[in-house]
């Protein structure tokens, strides 16, 4: 697993670009905005036999 973290570049709940890293766990986003916190968490990739 990588030890650097992707950043966020707005926030899922209200769009704000506002976002700081938060202390309440690894991958966690605080949005100054809208008062939320949220994480980020990269599940995995679609198999190449996926269609759409």
């Amino acid at each position: 697993m990588s030890e650097t973290r992707s950043v966020p570049l707005y926030c899922p709940y209200c769009g704000e670009e506002n976002l700081r890293p938060s202390e309440t766990g690894p991958a966690a986003w605080e949005c100054h905005a809208c008062a939320r916190v949220f994480t980020v968490r990269f599940t995995g990739l679609l198999s190449p036999a996926v269609t759409r």
